[in-house]
């Protein structure tokens, strides 16, 4: 390990899916502790997990603050260059003796940017470690007044954005995260399985944000919902 007196930490901080009571006290412990925070965004103002650390953790705004976006492509050569160029900045300051905060909205072990930096950090002999936040799902879970699962029955997180023909054929609980561009295709494949099924099917778009919207039928799916949309299907 390269952590010695004079070399920072990297800490991968979630902040939750929305609602800033939700962020938990460890994590705005550690902001309020680091030098440096890293906001995956073009500007602050663009950054959904700094507005939600913002609301939980005042000092967050005397903090150094760095933008540093990721490309928003499937292009593997691009994402690993913008990967591989963070990771040396962040090598930078955490050489310099900076202990970093690097925000991610969620938590950081689900579906999360934060964690191509984690692993190349480690990798790098450099100590780095992962704050979890309560994830979207059980949050959206929480605002349904629903439960994910009981008993015997599994539960699949599924990652909406690629491909989810053959999720239809998963039983108990199926979780479609970050499902906007992808809602149109998702309703029609629910209608269809509906036919032969009963279904549950709810969406929640901005978990605990100001513009929640909350929706409780196949029909009422809208095909123009945001990228922080999750639907969860219940099969009986």
């Amino acid at each position: 390990m390269k952590n010695t007196e004079k070399t920072g930490i990297l800490y991968g901080i979630g902040v939750g899916p929305g609602d800033p009571e939700l962020v938990t006290l460890k994590a705005v412990r550690i902001v309020g502790e680091c030098d440096t925070v890293i906001l995956p965004a073009k500007s602050k103002e663009d950054c959904i997990a700094y507005g939600i650390m913002k609301e939980a953790c005042g000092k967050i705004a005397e903090k150094e603050l760095i933008c540093m976006p990721f490309p928003m492509t499937k292009d593997e050569s691009r994402l690993t260059a913008a990967h591989e160029q963070i990771c040396l900045e962040i090598k930078k300051l955490l050489d310099n003796g900076r202990q970093v905060a690097f925000l991610t909205i969620g938590d950081p072990t689900v579906y999360s940017t934060y964690q191509y930096i984690h692993k190349r950090v480690v990798k790098g002999g450099y100590e780095a470690h992962i704050v979890n936040g309560v994830p979207s799902f059980c949050a959206a879970a929480g605002a349904l007044g629903i439960s994910l699962a009981d008993n015997k029955e599994e539960i699949h997180v599924i990652p909406a954005s690629y491909e989810i023909g053959k999720t239809a054929e998963f039983s108990g609980t199926r979780i479609y995260m970050k499902s906007g561009k992808k809602l149109g295709e998702l309703k029609q494949m629910l209608q269809k399985q509906q036919k032969d099924s009963r279904l549950e099917v709810y969406s929640v778009e901005n978990c605990g944000m100001m513009n929640e919207k909350i929706t409780t039928e196949v029909e009422k799916l809208d095909d123009t919902s945001g990228y922080l949309t999750i639907v969860i299907v219940k099969e009986h």
